[in-house]
């Protein structure tokens, strides 16, 4: 997973439908080719990515660190990526597979899992353990921009 930097993610616009290609670090925002929008910013990074993917992005970050083992992280995902959309412009959200990326797992110290974490200017400003629902969530998407 190490080139996860240079990675894309096919992204569909929420606005006209069109599919774009949105990478895992860029300096600017991701926004669609055909309507202009902004479109969500989902990225996977792991430890020899994670400074240029989550620590350098130029809007908040949340970060989810989780398992492809762990039922509790499969539960929260699909509704961190629609938060990713309703966000879109103003949040990125890094995802971590901890199982391998040990470094980024202890950094953050992580205990449980998903562990998922604000960052804003590259520091942690907020923290979720465990499965929560949506509205909690949704507080970490708003603190990490700075709402």
């Amino acid at each position: 997973m190490g080139d996860q930097a240079v990675s894309t993610e096919v992204v569909t616009c929420r606005r006209c439908g069109s599919r774009n290609r949105v990478p895992a670090a860029a300096a600017g925002r991701p926004r669609c080719a055909r309507c202009k929008g902004e479109l969500a910013w989902i990225a996977h990074a792991d430890d020899s990515s994670f400074a240029e993917v989550a620590v350098g992005s130029p809007v908040g970050v949340v970060v989810d660190l989780w398992a492809p083992w762990c039922g509790p992280c499969a539960v929260v995902s699909p509704i961190l990526e629609q938060l990713a959309g309703e966000f879109a412009g103003r949040v990125k959200l890094v995802k971590v597979d901890v199982d391998s990326s040990p470094r980024i797992a202890s950094r953050f110290a992580v205990q449980g899992i998903p562990t998922l974490v604000a960052l804003r200017d590259g520091r942690e400003v907020s923290r979720q353990v465990g499965a929560a629902p949506a509205a909690r969530l949704r507080r970490l998407f708003d603190v990490a921009t700075g709402s």
